[in-house]
């Protein structure tokens, strides 16, 4: 069930000012429509929402039957027929084509020019002629690669994009036939072809198939092609008794039929390849891998017109990533990487979408209202036309993007909404006389002609439509141009601008139909998803915008979740991750109040708080919401009470307001053990020693053991990535260190904490004087044997003072004078010295001279936040002065110099980069991080 928003997809239109009726059109890249009527094709400007412009026009051999534009390459490509013959041509550098009566260089395919020749086709447009042993009957280019694939009737030819360097500066465009597919009983009416996946359609049947690259199956390769004898015979004999058995009154119809993957070989149509590319040709193809068949029979239930059971609108949408697009255009298409693939083709009252990649799978299924003519499918939509009306239906693309960028999406840090939700119709507008319909960027070209036909159509013999094999596709004579038609240009909104009106619709839902709520919500969650997936199309500010609304529609959709009565309701955590917002902020947009005093709280929202209590946030939730954190739970999950106490986030709690709930556990028949713990820990918070004994006595010292293993925060916490000891534990450690003793070591038995954690408890729980030693103290030392293990001991110990927190450094410098720094042991003790008096200058300035392998630990550990700047201040020129001099520690001095610049480039933008550099510096040897420092906000 297709439903319905009446939203508004589609923005401002203007006409496209052409002179005769349009017969063929199709978009141009980015700002380009190109029309082709008679024997000419107009090419118009599109840019923004202004007037369209013509741009150039150029003439054809004869009338244009198919039409198509690939960006890669930058070259239009047309059937045209003069005379009943078919001619394959393709225009390229048609952007110079100045004024119609503009020179025009015409070459074969594949015709090697001298350079002097091919320097005239430099600045003026080249048309190249490719004959084919067989009347094309359709094209299509690859939208990645810009290589063409020609229909015929009985085989696809393709022609490889190519370039012919003619000199250092100069290269022209050209093609190769590297490949023939033979196809037998099936006639191509349509076909799409996209990095080496082939979708072939005919009148009822569809075949998808991938031409492999892999060269261990070179032998499947035909270079003489023959009829093969597997399953097809058996087709091919039906075929033939079909044929025999047909009459005007007795008529052979085939059953519907879907195969998927392998299966699909058992459709009766063999495909073999013939190689006729060169032996260098960097991609060649070896055999192909069937991926889809569907077949649709037809209602012969009565006597229906040819196009109302007739498949039409075939098209492979591929899904890439782009990088930076460089100034060569041959190269940009090479930067493209391919994410995902989907097929799309139609019947006249309902529409299938399949996804092809890694696995063959039917993703949606529209139907339509209405007779469909045509439609074209994109990332974010699928465009419809009927005879009245332009209908925008939504697309799961990205979803499955998504899913297959990130096999773990659907966890609890990230979420998408799910392929299976329906399609809905964002818009039904109404049109006139719709004919044809095609897209490019954020355009959809209409064409209309509102006056009846004056010629009626010959209703033809359903006996026809169901045979497979058919001579050719004829196209119809077009009528004579009469008045009515126009071609418009409709600008699709931003997908921002859309988003919001999206947002604004849902709240029509929020109260009324939770489903309808998040369905349209979602759809507008996939909407900006799909606006991102390609980032190189867009401006800086306009992927800002999305990313934005990226984030308030995660908000969105966890507010959902979390207040709404729903079976997803978990989903409420990671979209909350999602959208960046701390925890202190979602519970800001709960509402509070409560009118009738019993507040219900939807278990969305307490699975997220839940989760996010358990997580180490490092987050401290105010006293204020710590309250409301606490009346929550005890209203909608009380057994989850004494936990959620438990979590660092909860410091700020008040302990009053603790155990006032925790005793209305004990009032109500719920006590425990963990319950008497976190009394405890409660009355330890604010001072009450008293209540503190009273609860621990309360139970017996096994039973305590089992509470703090149910609850192991009571005990440790984690904080800033370290496990530090509760108040509890210090208390303990003082009064009852046997409890604590065997609480700890139970923890390490329920692997509630690893062994390392449990000896690190017991070491931050002992003494809290010393503290951890700096690592780059490790690799100063370890530069002299220390041969006395007692003196090294006691050398550890004082480095580890030395780091704690107790010592006031400046009141022990005096003690540690005598400490010779010749050794280095006391370098070491006299360089930790002067770090905890912030003295990096002069530490930098000895390491230098005594231990260089030291220097980038020592400022890896050091030189951070607000002492960063010394890395490029300090060290970087030291390091560059050292150099020059040479010595013995040359290649010390140059191997931290690297480990510097890299820290540098990263850090600095890239004038102040090329500021702090040596005026004197080898230019080769700074250049890659320079280039890395240039670089560094594309790859970000």
């Amino acid at each position: 069930m297709v439903q319905l928003y009446n939203l508004h997809p589609f923005g401002s239109q203007q006409v496209v000012p052409c002179k005769l009726e349009p017969e063929r059109f199709c978009g141009g890249g980015r700002d380009t429509l190109f029309v082709a009527a008679g024997c000419k094709v107009e090419a118009f400007t599109v840019v923004g929402q202004e007037l369209c412009q013509p741009r150039c026009v150029f003439s054809t051999l004869g009338r244009v039957l198919r039409l198509a534009y690939s960006e890669a390459g930058d070259y239009l490509v047309a059937i045209e027929e003069k005379n009943k013959a078919t001619f394959l041509r393709a225009y390229v550098n048609w952007r110079n084509k100045r004024t119609e009566n503009s020179r025009v260089c015409i070459r074969m395919v594949g015709h090697d020019m001298e350079a002097p020749f091919s320097e005239t086709f430099r600045d003026q447009m080249s048309i190249v002629e490719m004959p084919l042993s067989e009347a094309p009957l359709c094209i299509s280019c690859c939208p990645v690669k810009g290589d063409l694939l020609v229909g015929c009737t009985n085989n696809l030819v393709l022609f490889s994009l190519k370039y012919q360097i003619i000199n250092e500066e100069f290269s022209i465009l050209d093609f190769e036939r590297s490949l023939v597919i033979h196809i037998d009983n099936i006639t191509p009416a349509e076909i799409s072809f996209c990095v080496g996946y082939v979708a072939v359609m005919s009148e009822l049947e569809v075949l998808i198939v991938k031409l492999e690259s892999d060269p261990k199956n070179r032998k499947s390769v035909n270079h003489h092609p023959h009829k093969t004898t597997n399953p097809t015979k058996q087709a091919e004999g039906i075929s033939n008794e079909t044929s025999q058995l047909e009459s005007d009154d007795f008529v052979i119809c085939q059953k519907p039929m879907e195969l998927l993957g392998e299966k699909s070989k058992q459709s009766g149509i063999s495909v073999t390849l013939e190689s006729t590319g060169l032996a260098d040709e960097k991609i060649k193809y070896f055999h192909v891998r069937h991926l889809l068949y569907r077949r649709f029979a037809p209602d012969i239930s009565s006597c229906l017109l040819s196009d109302d059971i007739r498949l039409h609108s075939l098209q492979l949408l591929p899904i890439y990533q782009t990088g930076s697009l460089t100034s060569d255009r041959k190269n940009s298409s090479q930067e493209k990487v391919l994410l995902s693939l989907f097929c799309f083709f139609s019947l006249p009252h309902v529409g299938y979408l399949y996804m092809i990649v890694k696995s063959v799978e039917l993703l949606s299924v529209y139907q339509y209202p209405e007779k469909c003519q045509q439609a074209v499918l994109t990332p974010q939509f699928l465009h419809v036309i009927t005879s009245n009306n332009l209908q925008c239906y939504t697309v799961r693309c990205s979803a499955v993007v998504a899913r297959e960028e990130n096999p773990y999406v659907d966890s609890t840090l990230k979420a998408c909404p799910p392929i299976s939700m329906n399609v809905c119709a964002l818009r039904i507008q109404l049109f006139i006389g719709l004919k044809a319909i095609c897209h490019f960027k954020n355009h959809v070209v209409l064409l209309t002609k509102a006056d009846p036909e004056t010629v009626p159509e010959r209703r033809e013999s359903p006996k026809r439509l169901l045979s497979r094999k058919r001579t050719g596709v004829n196209p119809k004579t077009p009528p004579v141009a009469e008045a009515g038609w126009n071609l418009y240009i409709v600008n699709t909104v931003s997908p921002v601008q859309l988003y919001k009106e999206m947002v604004d619709y849902s709240n029509a839902y929020k109260t009324a139909k939770t489903q309808s709520c998040i369905h349209v919500l979602s759809e507008a969650h996939l909407l900006v998803r799909a606006a991102l997936m390609d980032a190189s199309q867009l401006e800086p500010g306009e992927k800002a915008e999305l990313l934005e609304a990226f984030k308030e529609s995660c908000v969105h959709l966890g507010d959902c979740y979390s207040r709404l009565e729903t079976q997803h309701s978990h989903l409420a955590l990671p979209y909350y991750k999602m959208s960046g917002l701390s925890m202190a902020e979602v519970l800001n947009r709960v509402d509070w109040a409560v009118e009738d005093g019993s507040q219900k709280y939807e278990r969305g929202l307490i699975f997220y708080i839940n989760h996010s209590l358990y997580e180490n946030l490092d987050e401290e939730l105010s006293e204020e919401l710590s309250a409301k954190v606490v009346q929550m739970f005890y209203a909608a999950e009380p057994k989850q009470l004494p936990h959620i106490l438990c979590s660092p986030s909860m410091k700020n709690i008040d302990p009053l307001t603790a155990i006032k709930y925790l005793r209305k556990l004990d009032t109500s028949g719920f006590s425990s053990v963990l319950v008497t713990l976190a009394k405890a820990a409660m009355a330890l918070k604010m001072g009450d020693l008293d209540m503190h004994r009273n609860e621990m006595k309360s139970h017996s010292e096994m039973k305590l053991v089992c509470g703090f293993v149910l609850e192991p925060r009571l005990l440790i916490q984690q904080r800033k990535g370290q496990i530090v000891p509760t108040e509890f534990a210090v208390h303990l450690k003082e009064t009852q260190p046997g409890l604590l003793v065997a609480s700890v070591l139970a923890l390490q038995k329920n692997n509630k904490i690893g062994i390392e954690e449990a000896d690190s408890f017991f070491k931050i729980n002992t003494c809290s004087h010393y503290g951890l030693i700096n690592p780059w103290v490790n690799v100063l030392i370890s530069s002299e044997s220390l041969v006395d293990k007692n003196y090294m001991e006691d050398l550890s110990k004082l480095q580890s003072l030395i780091c704690g927190p107790s010592f006031d450094i400046a009141s022990i410098v005096p003690f540690l004078e005598p400490l010779s720094e010749d050794t280095v042991a006391g370098l070491s003790v006299h360089v930790l010295c002067h770090t905890r008096l912030k003295e990096y200058d002069q530490c930098i300035d000895r390491l230098l001279e005594r231990c260089p392998e030291a220097v980038i630990p020592y400022a890896n550990h050091e030189l951070k936040e607000e002492n960063r700047t010394l890395w490029w201040k300090k060290l970087l020129p030291e390091l560059c002065q050292r150099i020059k001099c040479g010595g013995e520690k040359y290649q010390l001095y140059l191997s931290s110099l690297k480990e510097t610049l890299s820290v540098v480039a990263v850090e600095l933008e890239l004038r102040d980069f090329l500021n702090v550099l040596p005026e004197d510096g080898t230019a080769a040897f700074f250049l890659p991080y320079l280039l890395y420092c240039s670089r560094k906000k594309s790859l970000t």
